[in-house]
This record gives C-alpha cells, sequence and structure tokens, in this order.
C-alpha cells in the first residue's frame, strides 16, 4: 500500500501552499508538496487517521468546513483511490461503521463485492478441480461487482451532511495535479509489472513509457479525475446503471490483454443486471462486552465483528493486565487459534448461510472454548470448530478443516468530528493491484474479490459456508472497531492485512485496554497472527526478542513474517480532544491529523 509522500525520500521541491479543497493550485513546474505527516496527533474540532497524508489532508478540510466524520470519511477514501489505487478504489468494496453522537447507537454498512447472479459454487473449478489460484487473481473470472460508491451513496443518505460532489473535488484535483511518487508506490508497481504490462490500459497508467514510475516525480490519473467528476455530477448510478457500468462490463467478460502478451485472462460473467441489481445492506453490528465497555464490529458477511468478539470473550476470564508478556502472548494466540477454527465453520454470507452470530459472541461458548487453553501447552492445529448452537464445555471433536487464503491488501481509515460522530472504514480491492486489470479510460483497477471465496472445501467432511454463490458475499476478514463506555465513544480502530485484520485488531485493543499502551504504541507493537495452522506469524520485533524462545518452550511455533497489516485509529480525550493515531514505520508509516492541533502529542 502506499503512503503518502515525503517520508523516507529526499527530492528537491518548490515550496507552494497547497490545500485539499479549494487552496491555489500549484504552479505548472512545481512538484506537488506533501502536507506534514506524523503518526499521531491530539487537538480539538475532530480527527483524520489514515495510510496516506494527501488523504488525511483531504478529510481535514472537510472537517474544516463544517463537514461531519461521515462526509471526511467519504473524502478520505476516495482520495485513497488516488494514492493507494493498489489497496482501494471505486472498482473494490468495504465495511462501514459509525457511531451516531445524537442517538449513541452505532450502525454499519456492508459494501462487500458479491459474484454475479450466474455463479456457483463451482465458480472455480474445472473438471471438476480448483482452477490454479494464480489464474483467477489475474482474471475476469475473479472481479466482484463493486460496492464502494453505493457505500458512499448509502452513509451519505444516512447520516452525511455534503453532497458527494463536494467531497469528491479533493480526490479529483488530486488525481488531476498528481502526488508525489514514493518508495512503496514504486515498489508495489513492480511486483505488479508483469501483470500489468499485460493490460494496455493498466500499462498507460502504471508503467508511462514502459517504465516503472521514478521515486520522486509526480503521479497523474486525469482518467480517474474525470471518472470523480462524473459521478460527482451524475451520481453513483453511473457507475450501476451508466456508461461506467457498461465499460465495467464489457471489461470483465472480455479482459483487454494486449495481443503481444502470453497471458490469458479468464473471463467473468458480469452483467449490467448484476450491477443495476447491488445493494450496499444497512445492518445491526456485532456487540461484545468486555471489561465494562462495549466493543461494536462488523456483522457477517465479515467474519471480523465476530471473531474479534469471541476471541475477547475466550480473553475475558484471564487479567491480561497482571500477567507476564509470554503468557499474554500464549493465551491471545490461542483465543485467535480458537476463534478462527469456529468461524470457518460457521461464518459466511448470512442471506445463504444460517449463521449463528448471536451465539459465537455469547460468553456460554466463548467459556466453553476458553477451558481448551493450558497455560503449559499448545493447542494442535488445524483445531475443530465448536458448536455455538450448543456448546459443550471443553469439547475438542470432530473434523477440522484448515484456514483457506485470504489477500493482504486493503486499507483502512479512521474519522471523528467536533460533534463526537465516529466513523472506522476499511476498504479493498483485494490483492496487491487487485485483478491487475484496469478500466481502459477510467482510471481504476478492478478488484479480484471473489477469490475470498474457497474454491472448493478445505475439507470435505465439514461444510464449508463460503463457496461461491449467485450475488453471494465472500467471506472478508475485515474488522473496523467502535469501543464506547457508558455510550460514548473510547475509541475506533482497523486495519489491512486479510486474515491478519482480525489478529492486529485484537492484539491492538488488548495491548490499549489490557496492557495500558498508549493508542499509538499499541499500534506499534510487534504483532503475532494465529490463524488455525500449525504455525504462528510474528513479526522482527517478537522474532528478535527471548520471549519467542519461552512460547516456543511451550511448543508454539513460529514463522517470520516482516510485517503484518498498517493500522489507524482514534481516541477520545477529555475535554472534547481526539487523539488520532496511525502506524510509526509499517508500510513507511501512517497519517494522523487533528483539525485544531493543542498540546503535546
Amino acid at each position: 500500500m502506499r503512503h503518502s509522500v515525503g517520508r523516507n525520500v529526499s527530492f528537491p521541491v518548490v515550496l507552494v501552499v497547497i490545500g485539499s479543497l479549494g487552496a491555489a493550485a500549484p504552479a505548472a513546474s512545481a512538484p506537488p508538496v506533501p502536507p506534514p505527516k506524523s503518526p499521531v496527533a491530539v487537538g480539538y474540532g475532530g480527527a483524520v487517521s489514515s495510510v496516506d497524508a494527501d488523504a488525511s489532508a483531504a478529510g481535514i478540510e472537510v472537517l474544516r468546513k463544517g463537514g461531519n466524520a461521515v462526509d471526511a470519511a467519504v473524502a478520505t477514501a476516495a482520495a485513497l483511490g488516488v494514492t493507494e489505487p493498489y489497496s482501494a478504489g471505486i472498482g473494490g468494496g468495504g465495511y462501514f461503521v459509525h457511531y451516531d453522537a445524537r442517538t449513541g447507537s452505532v450502525q454499519t454498512v456492508d459494501g462487500r463485492e458479491t459474484a454475479p447472479r450466474s455463479a456457483d459454487s463451482s465458480l472455480f473449478l474445472e473438471n471438476g478441480k480448483p482452477i490454479p489460484f494464480n489464474d483467477a487473481v489475474t482474471s475476469g473470472l475473479g472481479v466482484g461487482t463493486p460496492g464502494t460508491p453505493a457505500t458512499w451513496e448509502k452513509v451519505l443518505d444516512a447520516w452525511g451532511s455534503k453532497p458527494l460532489k463536494r467531497l469528491l473535488e479533493p480526490a479529483e484535483r488530486l488525481a488531476r495535479e498528481g502526488f508525489v511518487v514514493d518508495e512503496t508506490f514504486r515498489s508495489q508497481t513492480a511486483a505488479n509489472q508483469a501483470r500489468f504490462a499485460d493490460f494496455p490500459a493498466s500499462a498507460e497508467l502504471f508503467l508511462p513509457g514502459g517504465r516503472l514510475p521514478v521515486t520522486g516525480s509526480v503521479f497523474k490519473n486525469p482518467d480517474l479525475a474525470r471518472t470523480y467528476r462524473t459521478l460527482g455530477r451524475e451520481g453513483v448510478d453511473e457507475l450501476y446503471r451508466g456508461e461506467l457500468a457498461r465499460d465495467i462490463v464489457s471489461t470483465v467478460r472480455k479482459p483487454p490483454v494486449d495481443p503481444a502478451a502470453t497471458r490469458v485472462a479468464r473471463p467473468g460473467d458480469l452483467t449490467t443486471g448484476d450491477l443495476k441489481g447491488y445493494r450496499a445492506l444497512r445492518q445491526a453490528p456485532t456487540k461484545t462486552a468486555y471489561r465494562g465497555l462495549d466493543v461494536y464490529g462488523i456483522a457477517p458477511s465479515s467474519s471480523g465483528g465476530t471473531s474479534v468478539g469471541e476471541a475477547l470473550n475466550i480473553l475475558e476470564s484471564t487479567d491480561l493486565s497482571k500477567v507476564s508478556e509470554v503468557q499474554y502472548l500464549h493465551r491471545l494466540i490461542e483465543a485467535s487459534r480458537i476463534a478462527f477454527a469456529d468461524r470457518g465453520r460457521w461464518v459466511g454470507d448470512p442471506a445463504f448461510e444460517d449463521v449463528p452470530t448471536r451465539e459465537l459472541l455469547s460468553q456460554r461458548f466463548a467459556d466453553s472454548r476458553e477451558c481448551l487453553i493450558k497455560d503449559d501447552a499448545v493447542l494442535t492445529s488445524p483445531l475443530a470448530p465448536g458448536d455455538p448452537r450448543d456448546p459443550v464445555r471443553c469439547a475438542n471433536r470432530g473434523e477440522a478443516a484448515p484456514t483457506t487464503y485470504e489477500g493482504e491488501n486493503t486499507t483502512h481509515l479512521t474519522t471523528a468530528d467536533k460533534w463526537g460522530n465516529v466513523v472506522a472504514y476499511t476498504l479493498t480491492i483485494e490483492s496487491t493491484g487487485g485483478s491487475g486489470i484496469t478500466v481502459p479510460g477510467r482510471g481504476f483497477l478492478l478488484n479480484n474479490e471473489l477469490t475470498d471465496f474457497s474454491f472448493a472445501p478445505a475439507n470435505p467432511a465439514v461444510h464449508d459456508p463460503n463457496l461461491p454463490g449467485p450475488a453471494k458475499r465472500p467471506r472478508s476478514s475485515i474488522s473496523p472497531t467502535i469501543v464506547l463506555e457508558h455510550g460514548k465513544p473510547v475509541l475506533a480502530l482497523g486495519t489491512p492485512g486479510g486474515a491478519t485484520i482480525i489478529t492486529t485488531v485484537l492484539q491492538s485493543l488488548t495491548g490499549h485496554l489490557d496492557r495500558g499502551l498508549p493508542l499509538v504504541e499499541a499500534i506499534a507493537a510487534p504483532r503475532a497472527s494465529q490463524r488455525n495452522s500449525a504455525t504462528t506469524e510474528i513479526e522482527p520485533g517478537l522474532w528478535d526478542s527471548p520471549v519467542r524462545e519461552e512460547l516456543e518452550a511451550l511448543g508454539h511455533v513460529f514463522k517470520a513474517n516482516p510485517e503484518i497489516g498498517a493500522a489507524t485509529g482514534i481516541q477520545r480525550l477529555p475535554g472534547g480532544r481526539w487523539l488520532a493515531a496511525a502506524e510509526k514505520v509499517r508500510r513507511g508509516g501512517g497519517s494522523a491529523m487533528v483539525v485544531a492541533p493543542s498540546g503535546r502529542s
């Protein structure tokens, strides 16, 4: 995921004052100057935290001009579609969690992509066997109906205060005038170079002249600027019913591969009817009581809210503030292992599957699973799921299924406003670079979210709720989370990272709420990710620590992962102040901003 310009990069610039809303444009010969960047900010009037300084600045300017947290979230997301095009954009989808200060309630919107109505459980099978995963990743077959524009429309109609046209203007300007390329953007382009080169529209946009963008150069996307302008003028119906919809369908059904390329890109079966029939869904959040707080998340089709909630319920019986670092991590890992075993059996699209959401989040079920954890031993994976409808204490019997693969690239943003409203919003196009296919003349990549379905059951003896189906939403791990105390916001956070999203949110929450780490330090802490597999992934900070040896003595087996997730969050402070927090180092660091800074950060 690309991070905003100016970090760890040295190049000459001409200092020009530039803003995201209504500020003077830079001189033609001067590169844009990025806003200053910090992983933490404290102040009044509202806050925005995202992976990118240009995007955070777009949200802050909306807040300064009287917009609310929902308006700022849409403006920030649209800007991320410019500067983080390999992670998010209008060709993808996501999940939106909103706290309404007026009512003290939390509501959510499921903007997940859907399969074509022609899809069935054999979508990714050929001659009865799963097709190669990479064949689905770069194809029309993996493209789901985009949900991001419909999400923007849904949340603005419900809780916004500004028209979409106004909120798209900062991103439109950013796309037209450009942003400065950093090392992350260049390296992610390089990782996709072979794919992009095979699709003329992607090559023209991301590999101008057949070359990688140069660090320090200005990257412009005039096609996306025009697309945003069209959406602002015509509304998001243009993407679901207009000429843009027809362009998307033709691109999916006949991926425009360079005639000189050897790549064969499988076509998809998306139709204009699929786009017309798409709906972003308002639904009740998940809710879990933890340490006297109320933790709200996103309900299925994502497994984020149920899995984070179940793991918190499992950990509730242990005072994590008093145990050693080894025991804290041991119990965190085991709780995550159990939650992933249960999500694999029970969580899918509730329009197709009878998902026992309430039972998965019951303390009774958590207690029946918590007693599996031993202080001096490690559970064996894959662990068999429990039955939340009929919990049996300490039961560990039946068939187990391994956790299926889930792509790791996404982006997350958090916003708050002066009225006390809060948003946690995670959006994605799945793999880094999505499908690799840019809609010609439109400036955005299409997702490959359908690869989040199980191509076939992980274990034929265990029911898999995540097989493809007509207009079905693939299961996600996205976990935007808002925590309340007595009806008032305490914090909000989320992260990218595929299935590691769940473990990152869980560890960040417990690091702050239980271990007493400041929010920015809880985000920065080295991470472990256990997903019902034989090995637990850990970052270098744990790999190089004596804690690893002590955990290995208990029986844990580890695999090094250089980087897990890239979280952002906000925290409500006394006196009407907000703290915004982002990554210090991961993926180049994040960008935390407040409307009116005050005091020390």
